[in-house]
């Protein structure tokens, strides 16, 4: 047997199956934890707004630009990081952060020190995703990767789902500060079995037969930050993909962040009632994020055709609207709630695809700041600017509307999605070529 073949051999009994879908499960759990923290301030706003007397647009600061200016900019170095030195690592000591500043959000007596905990909470987060993709991209091969990513991504649904019925429930029950405590302390905890028992796989495992021999030559260093933003940004799919993903989570963010005080302002629900519904939402969303990336890989090996990863992601973001005017629209909580259903159901559609053509445009060792690029592009435009626009119109609009304010900022928000669907569908026409391009380069790496 050579080398290489007995090296596969090695690493097959190592990762195997059950173990690459551990590891998939533990990535999933933790970031649950990453969602849950981030997402618990949504039912928290109200309650804080009443003690800490805030405004609408400081109450958006909070909820978006103050999180994703740092949770954005460190991305990408710690990506680089990651892409250089141990990714288990620097996910455990991540998630100690974001989970430890979680918990200071509570000690908070002020705007400022509120801003300053949600900013650690941010910088935490920075360090959770870019390594995570490039972990389960060597777990599992392009066929299944979408199908791999969508289940990571399923933290997101099942994260806000936890993080919405918590916070409503501790907003009544225990108080905002408290429920900070509860949901931050968790996650250093989660952190332990993440160092403990996560194996760091060799670069390119799933793509690539990696092999004792292999392993004892001399490997190219990872490409500089630059230089990996000068490849994808040279490849017009990925122009596309990120803009449309960056437009989507524009609405995704506002809209996730002000429904909480939308249904408590207009449809005077109780926190508890709220919470729950809102969970609800979450857990149905999980739908969408399972099914965008399971559809896209099948849809794409069925056909042969690669645009799927944009054509489904573009097609659900395009129908979504109505729905959500509707839900904004209607003077029934029964049916905005419903409809919001069908909303997170399509909204989630995009995540795997998403992440998926990221991670299969680039070489093998710049996945983790490819991730973190589309993160930065997609988090800067959507958790930066969606919630704090939405909160900028509500304040503007207040003289005027009053209460009905918060109704018709979000109507406006929404309209944004229109636009992220064309340019996915502009950037299915040159993914194909932009594909070929980077497996030929890989081949070559190979």
């Amino acid at each position: 047997m050579s080398d290489s073949a007995q090296g596969q051999q090695q690493n097959e009994q190592k990762f195997s199956p059950a173990y690459r879908n551990y590891a998939l499960g533990i990535l999933f759990v933790g970031y649950i934890v990453n969602f849950v923290d981030r997402s618990i301030l949504s039912l928290l706003l109200e309650p804080i707004k009443l003690e800490l007397s805030l405004s609408d647009s400081q109450l958006g600061l909070l909820g978006g630009l103050a999180f994703a200016v740092f949770y954005t900019f460190l991305g990408i170095p710690i990506a680089a990081l990651a892409d250089r030195r141990s990714r288990v690592k620097i996910l455990a000591v991540s998630m100690v952060i974001w989970s430890a500043m979680t918990a200071l959000c509570g000690l908070a007596s002020n705007f400022w020190m509120l801003l300053m905990a949600r900013i650690g909470v941010g910088v935490g987060e920075a360090g959770a995703s870019p390594p995570s993709h490039s972990l389960i991209s060597d777990y599992f091969p392009i066929e299944t990767r979408a199908t791999a990513l969508s289940i990571y991504a399923l933290g997101i649904p099942f994260g806000t789902m936890i993080g919405n019925y918590v916070g409503g429930w501790g907003a009544d029950e225990l108080g905002w500060r408290q429920t900070f405590y509860l949901v931050g302390i968790p996650g250093i905890f989660v952190a332990m079995i993440v160092a403990l028992t996560l194996r760091e796989p060799p670069r390119g495992m799933s793509d690539v037969k990696v092999g004792v021999a292999n392993a004892n030559q001399p490997k190219p260093d990872a490409p500089k930050v630059k230089d990996v933003l000068n490849f994808l940004w040279g490849k017009m799919s990925f122009r596309h993909l990120s803009f449309a993903a960056g437009l989507h989570a524009f609405v995704s963010y506002g809209a996730s962040t002000w429904n909480a005080p939308f249904f408590t302002r207009i449809h005077s629900m109780s926190s508890t009632d709220l919470g729950a519904a809102l969970a609800l939402v979450a857990g149905i969303g999980a739908i969408g994020t399972f099914a965008g990336g399971y559809l896209s890989d099948k849809l794409s090996e069925r056909t042969g055709d690669k645009r799927w990863y944009f054509w489904l992601p573009g097609i659900a973001t395009v129908i979504m609207v109505p729905f959500q005017l509707v839900a904004y629209l209607y003077d029934g909580a029964t049916a905005a709630i419903a409809s919001l259903c069908m909303v997170a159901i399509m909204g989630n559609a995009y995540l795997g695809p998403s992440f998926a053509m990221t991670q299969a445009l680039v070489s093998l060792r710049m996945r983790a700041v490819a991730s973190a690029i589309l993160l930065f592009v997609l988090n800067l435009i959507g958790m930066g600017l969606g919630p704090y626009f939405v909160g900028i119109l509500s304040d503007l609009f207040a003289p005027t509307l009053g209460v009905e304010s918060i109704r018709y900022a979000l109507c406006i928000a929404v309209l944004v999605n229109v636009w992220a669907g064309v340019h996915y569908f502009i950037g299915a026409r040159s993914v194909r070529g932009d594909l070929l391009e980077t497996e030929t380069m890989n081949a070559k790496l190979a």
